[in-house]
């Protein structure tokens, strides 16, 4: 079986390595040495500008919260709308 040697970053850390390669790029360096640099493929570092390009650290960390709080409160309504069905049912008296 293959091992992946694949790492996740946060989205802290891709925001950081964003801005090295920014600054690697604007001296001159090609994009090839710079994802080697960052220890990405050339294709991760284009993948992450486009979802992360023109956003600052803090902004990631607080929409990966809300993103988090936002899948607790579906959880919680699905929760509540199954209770609300099975009292509906028994008040119907069909159990």
């Amino acid at each position: 079986m293959k091992r992946s040697n694949r790492k996740r970053h946060r989205p802290e850390e891709v925001v950081a390595k964003l801005r090295q390669a920014d600054e690697a790029l604007a001296k001159g360096t090609p994009i090839a040495e710079v994802a080697r640099s960052l220890g990405v493929s050339e294709v991760t570092l284009h993948r992450w500008r486009a979802e992360y390009g023109a956003v600052d650290r803090d902004a990631v960390r607080r929409m990966k919260e809300l993103e988090k709080e936002n899948a607790r409160l579906k959880r919680l309504v699905a929760d509540q709308q199954l209770d609300i069905q099975i009292l509906k049912e028994v008040a119907k008296g069909e159990f």
